[in-house]
């Protein structure tokens, strides 16, 4: 009997480039992903990340995050307010009418 030949089976372009991990268990999340899971703008993510903690790598020009760090640091309450976050507060209040109601 004759050997036919055939073509290997094409991986659809939103699958997986890894067949035995579905799409739905990756862990890595790109930045305007990161982004939309947090509910915040990009630019903000890029900034919390690095010295305030928020888990991220900067791999070539391109940001990842990965989900379980940042479910674990939204799960972990604040530490205590350091220099740097009382400097960003510096004239929040400034105008604030209601400001001598609270203190």
């Amino acid at each position: 009997m004759p050997r036919v030949r055939t073509k290997p089976p094409q991986t659809p372009s939103n699958a997986s480039p890894l067949p035995h991990v579905a799409l739905k268990t990756v862990d890595v999340l790109t930045l305007a992903e990161a982004a939309a899971y947090l509910r915040v703008a990009q630019a903000e993510v890029v900034r919390m990340v690095g010295p305030r903690g928020r888990p991220g790598r900067l791999i070539g020009s391109e940001w990842r995050f990965s989900k379980t760090a940042l479910d674990q640091w939204l799960r972990t309450p604040p530490g205590p307010s350091t220099k740097e976050s009382l400097l960003a507060l510096t004239g929040a209040w400034k105008d604030d009418p209601h400001v001598e109601e609270v203190a």
